[in-house]
């Protein structure tokens, strides 16, 4: 297996030939521990594997790519580590998918932040390489996706925010659904009263979605 980037694992709880593989990208700052957390609530007959971002910033924590300020303190994103980031995900999943067998038309992609703005630019940028995207206090950054979809794109999405997120604000996340509209893309849109995180009742409304794909 190429080693790429560094990972943690959770086999199924439950032996199957071909399990579901669930992958999780953390968030600007965190690391691959973070998400990984809700593994043990996750569906039995998942494979979840947590992967740890290529950029460290310190105190434990890394990026996918680097967030800057200009000279105004306008906030900017380095659009080529991000590109570089999505091409690493999409080889690790692969190979993921090779090395434990998992099921080829089942595979699932949980993003956090950053990490949801991966998520939906890899599952543009490789059609139906994910057929489910989990996508949490993110957004589209169309930036990060190509200008013409031509493929028929099967994935789904399950997109949530917090109303009060002083991080991301809530309308990026909203402009995101417009979007999936024209490309004629399923997906469900919630929001929570909290700020950048994920609440108890977040959670069991992802955890549910996932279960009635599996």
């Amino acid at each position: 297996m190429t080693d790429i980037l560094p990972y943690v694992i959770r086999q199924p709880k439950k032996p199957t030939k071909t399990p579901s593989l669930l992958v999780l990208l953390h968030g600007y700052g965190s690391n691959e521990l973070d998400l990984f957390s809700f593994s043990d609530e996750l569906p039995d007959d998942l494979l979840i594997v947590s992967l740890r971002a290529p950029y460290e910033i310190g105190h434990g924590g890394y990026a996918w790519y680097a967030i800057d300020l200009d000279s105004e303190n306008n906030k900017f994103s380095d659009l080529v580590q991000a590109r570089e980031s999505m091409q690493k995900i999409a080889a690790i999943i692969d190979d993921l998918k090779i090395q434990y067998n998992t099921k080829p038309t089942n595979t699932f992609l949980l993003g956090f932040s950053q990490g949801a703005i991966l998520s939906y630019a890899l599952s543009l940028n490789f059609p139906n390489k994910i057929q489910h995207v989990i996508a949490l206090s993110g957004y589209l950054n169309k930036e990060l996706i190509p200008n013409d979809i031509d493929q028929i794109i099967s994935t789904d999405y399950y997109i949530s925010h917090g109303s009060v997120d002083q991080v991301i604000p809530v309308e990026w996340a909203r402009n995101t659904t417009p979007f999936l509209e024209t490309l004629k893309l399923q997906y469900e849109y919630s929001e929570y009263p909290v700020g950048h995180g994920v609440s108890p009742q977040n959670f069991f409304s992802f955890k549910k979605w996932i279960e009635n794909r599996l």
